[in-house]
Formats: structure tokens, sequence, C-alpha cells
């Protein structure tokens, strides 16, 4: 079955909506209803007339129209049942929000879930989950924040807590999210069939991951399923339990196999997977991925008003192996009339720290119209002739006519922030220090690198 409507649906029913606001089914139903789900909502609550202006229902059987989506949050000794009325009504997916199962050592609850749904047609999200969202159909169908800003990144965690609190995070951070799904057990539906469904998703620019592990036996699939994903769309995962204590976690966490980390690094190459050491390190190459086309070369720049960040962008490169060009001596030539004397036209370029907004965009300009170049990589360091937010203004501006990769590194106080912020806004993504902009750019040559190997393999 096709995940489209478990994305695009026309009607939710939440089974278990309450109308205590502290409940997980009224939480759930109120992020439905307040983030704007355009579709029909249909609580069930067998002791509720009404639940915030929607008439609520004794069973999902009472209801007139068709399901798409049922969000169970009900207890463990309900779901079962629930699962079969689901059925006899003709739901498609079953997302399952309660806990209780494989990862409590109820492995025959969750199998005889998953043979109810196969008995009648559906698909399983879940269990042990906090929900899923997709934000270009208004759907939150979670109980983390309401609000989730909209963009190109697509993220899949087994870890609901982590999951709730980077929705918060990520709206702070400027990072647009296409959609957010809890796996959980991943009892039935899992990383390979999300991603596959994503990987054709046009408003999915870049998928980011946090794995704990997979199911047993299940590693060649995951292999060969995500090299398809991966010649589509560019893959970021975080693979937690690692060590010898934390692949116990995991197994008390989800019921997941967190098997060698090196056995997951080997796989994860295999695939094309790029493998994040944090969550920062994760989410900064998706910003970069999300607001950026693909790089069409490895040709690379730094332009900076600082010695010391183009010094710590120059080792960052070297040991990301990205290619820092050596500009001609026309280039150079060019790149002088925008610095004084004592600059440097070398890469890194140092417009010095006297260095205004003009000299930075006369810069930027000369090298979009170079064919030495491929990627430019802007630094700034916070000083007394301009303003971080007026010098993001103007790169804005310049970034609208420009065709090459732009990526920021500011470095400074709040005002600096301000100017990030800013960027991440409105298409330039832009890092607190030289070194994570480098990072960011590298991540996105490694994948480009990776696309062509297959690419030609195949």
């Amino acid at each position: 079955m096709s995940l489209r409507r478990l994305f695009n649906p026309e009607s939710i029913a939440v089974i278990g909506a309450s109308r205590h606001p502290e409940k997980i089914g009224h939480i759930i139903l109120k992020n439905l209803v307040d983030y704007g789900f355009k579709g029909k909502l249909y609580p069930v609550n067998p002791e509720a007339g009404e639940i915030l202006g929607l008439k609520a229902y004794k069973s999902v059987l009472e209801i007139e129209d068709e399901v798409d989506v049922a969000i169970i949050t009900v207890p463990a000794d309900k779901v079962l049942q629930v699962a079969e009325e689901c059925g006899r009504k003709g739901v498609k997916f079953l997302v399952v929000i309660t806990s209780g199962f494989s990862e409590a050592g109820n492995e025959e609850g969750e199998r005889r879930l998953v043979e109810i749904a196969r008995r009648y047609g559906m698909r399983v999200l879940g269990p042990n989950i906090f929900g899923y969202a997709y934000t270009p159909n208004r759907i939150n169908a979670t109980f983390g924040p309401k609000e989730i800003a909209p963009g190109g990144i697509s993220f899949l965690t087994q870890s609901g807590a982590l999951g709730i609190a980077l929705m918060g995070w990520t709206l702070m951070e400027e990072l647009g999210m296409a959609a957010l799904v809890s796996l959980g057990n991943m009892s039935d539906l899992d990383i390979v069939e999300i991603s596959k469904y994503l990987a054709d998703d046009e408003n999915t620019k870049v998928i980011t991951i946090y794995l704990e592990g997979l199911k047993p036996g299940s590693g060649k699939v995951f292999i060969e399923e995500m090299k398809k994903v991966i010649m589509k769309k560019p893959v970021i995962l975080i693979k937690a339990g690692k060590s010898a204590r934390g692949s116990v976690a995991v197994a008390s966490h989800t019921g997941s196999l967190a098997g060698s980390g090196k056995v997951y690094e080997a796989a994860f190459k295999q695939a094309g997977i790029l493998e994040a050491e944090t969550i920062e390190e994760m989410f900064d190459w998706a910003r970069a991925f999300s607001l950026l086309d693909l790089p069409r070369g490895d040709r690379t720049i730094i332009l900076t008003n600082g010695g010391g960040v183009g010094v710590l962008a120059t080792d960052a490169a070297e040991f990301h192996s990205v290619h820092l060009v050596d500009p001609s001596s026309t280039l150079k030539e060019k790149l002088k009339k925008t610095m004084p004397w004592f600059g440097s036209a070398r890469n890194p370029v140092d417009l010095t720290g006297g260095a205004v907004a003009d000299n930075y965009v006369q810069a930027l300009e000369i090298l979009e119209n170079s064919d030495e170049v491929d990627n430019i990589i802007v630094l700034y360091c916070r000083t007394a002739v301009l303003d971080p937010v007026d010098l993001a203004k103007r790169l804005i501006e310049a970034r609208k006519t420009m065709t090459k990769p732009l990526i920021a590194g500011f470095v400074g106080g709040e005002d600096v922030a301000k100017a990030i912020k800013l960027m991440n806004k409105n298409g330039i993504p832009a890092y607190p220090s030289p070194e994570r902009a480098v990072g960011s750019l590298a991540a996105m040559l490694k994948y480009k690198k990776f696309k062509e190997r297959l690419a030609s393999a195949s």
C-alpha cells in the first residue's frame, strides 16, 4: 500500500481523545486543530459528546464517513480491540502512540497487532511513538509543541522524547521541517519504507534519521533499498548505541538490535548514507541541503574579513577534503580591487578587518562570475566598522541573483546571532563558526561524489 494517505489524509480519527488538557489524546487532537489540519477530525471517546468543539464518537465504527488514519492513544490492553474495530471500519493507517509492547517485553501483543492490521490491509506506524507531522498539509499529530516551521528537512526518529525536544529546537534554530516521523518499535512501517516514500516527496529536500538499531537480519535489505533512496535524496543519520553500555540501553528502549558500531558504519558507507557524530552536526548538514542546490563542482573559495577564521576554515577544509582552489593571477587582480593594498587575494581571500558590506558584495559578484569557482564560503568576525545584520541583508540581496552555493560562518555575539537567524530564514545556510560552515559544504560534496559513483556503477 502506498503511504500517500498517511501523509495526505482526508480524515483522521483520534481514538482515546480526551477532554482533559493534560492527557495525550487531548494534546494530539488540539495540535491537529490548532496547527490547521484541513481534513475531517473525529475524536473517539465513549464518555464524551464533544471535545474541542468537535462531535465525539463512542467507537470508530460509529463514524459515518471513511477514516484514512487512526491515531490510537488508548492503554495497551485496549489497543488490539481498537485495531480490530479500525480494520472493520476500513481504516488505512494505524498510528499507535501507546507504549507497552516489544520495548517492554510484550512481543506477543505487538505480533498480534501487526497480524490484525495485515488481515484488514492496514499499515501500522509504531507502537511506542509520539506521533507524526507533515507540514505541507498542516498535520501535527504529535503530543509535542504545536508550532513546526515548514521547510525541506524530514526527520525520522526512534526516540520519542528526543523527537519532541527537537521539535522546539528546530523551531528556535530556524530549521524548516517537511515531515517528522516517530518510528518507535517499527513493528510494521520502518525507516526504509518511509524513506522511500519521502525520496519521492517534492517537499522533502533531505532525510535525517536518529537510529538506535535495525531488526535482526534486515541489514542487507537496508543497504540495497537505501541506495535507491540516496539516488533521489541525501540521507543523514546519527547512530545511537555504539558503545557497549549504549547498546544495552537501546535494547531496553525500543527493542532494537544495536549491534556493532563498526558494522553499522560500514553499512552506512556502502549505502551512501552520511553519518553524523552529533545532533548538531546532522542538522547543520541538513540545513545546507535544504536551502541549496547540489554543488556543480568542488572548487571552493573562502571570503573573510579575519585572517584567524580564514585559517580555521582552511584547516577544516583540509580535514574534510574540501578543495580550496588557487585563484589565477587574473582572478586575483580582480579581487585586489575589492580590498586595501594589504589584503590578500589568495584563498582564503582576506578583505581585512576594515571591510564593509560593499567589499563583500563586490568580491561575491566577481566570484559568482568566475569560471574558476564552484562554491563560496563567506566568513565574518564582528568588527566596529561593519554591522553583522547589515551585512546579512546585503548577502541575502546578492544571493537572489547567484547560482553558486553560498554558505556563511559568522563569529560574534548577540547581533551576530540575529544575522545568522536572518540568513537562515532567507535561503543562506549560516553557522556560528567557520568549521561548521565548511563541514556542511563538505557533506554536500561527499554526497555528490557518492551519487555520481552509484550512477556510473549502475
